[in-house]
């Protein structure tokens, strides 16, 4: 297993891709994920000059219906096979046929990647884990849909589930994940605080430790709403560097 580090965690210090690509290198990820790229042939350039792998893009969902062949072809140079959709929203959950349809958009947008040779994948907050007839929307979603998954396992504890028990489930369809960690707080925006690795309630090393056995390829380290991104990039790297195994150092 990989370690990277979404790029929307640092959109706050205001620099080119290319020098976000460097700070993660610096900090000793193995990869980027892109939220939004500016300049493709310099963030090109800081991939080759640093070696760090561009494993997946979060692009919204419209962006990827609107115009697949010029998305896969902008994140394709930059050696991106994994498409992310990053949210839907909350009504695209809200009872079984708004589920339904979910899936259904989703597995035409997954064929059509599939035919260009690209890997979908769905992200996931806390609201696609409310009830829908007696189960979390997510799984009801993953019953009627082909899609595969990048778990936030922040968000899934937030939701008051087990991000293991996501992890085991999903396995063969969660090729990434997102390292969050947060403490649960009811008058927070989604539940809960987003805090730096190893400061909130995510059991990390459990979760590191049911993604390796499953076919988690990278874990992507996040935080969405970091007071000093610089240092949130700097200790998120030292933190996955402690605990990556013999063969992953």
């Amino acid at each position: 297993m990989d370690f990277g580090i979404q790029l929307y965690s640092l959109r706050d210090l205001d620099e080119p891709t290319s020098a976000l690509v460097r700070r993660a290198a610096d900090a000793g990820f193995d990869g980027v994920e892109f939220a939004g790229i500016d300049d493709a042939a310099a963030v090109r350039a800081a991939l080759d000059e640093t070696g760090v792998g561009a494993p997946a893009a979060h692009v919204p969902i419209e962006d990827l219906e609107a115009d697949l062949d010029a998305v896969c072809e902008r994140y394709g140079a930059l050696g991106v096979e994994t498409l992310v959709v990053p949210i839907l929203p909350p009504e695209a959950f809200a009872d079984a046929d708004a589920v339904d349809e979910t899936a259904r958009r989703l597995d035409d947008l997954t064929a059509k990647c599939d035919d260009r040779g690209v890997r979908l994948l769905y992200h996931n907050h806390d609201h696609e884990l409310v009830t829908v007839e007696g189960e979390p929307a997510l799984d009801r979603l993953a019953e009627k849909s082909g899609i595969g998954f990048e778990l936030d396992l922040a968000w899934i504890h937030t939701a008051g589930y087990d991000p293991v028990a996501y992890l085991d489930r999903y396995a063969d369809r969660s090729p990434v994940v997102h390292l969050k960690d947060v403490v649960v707080d009811a008058d927070a925006k989604r539940g809960g605080r987003p805090v730096p690795l190893g400061e909130g309630e995510l059991d990390i090393d459990r979760c590191l430790a049911a993604a390796r056995e499953g076919f988690v390829e990278w874990a992507v380290a996040e935080h969405d709403f970091p007071e000093d991104p610089a240092a949130f990039c700097r200790d998120a790297g030292e933190f996955v560097g402690a605990r990556r195994t013999d063969e992953e150092a």
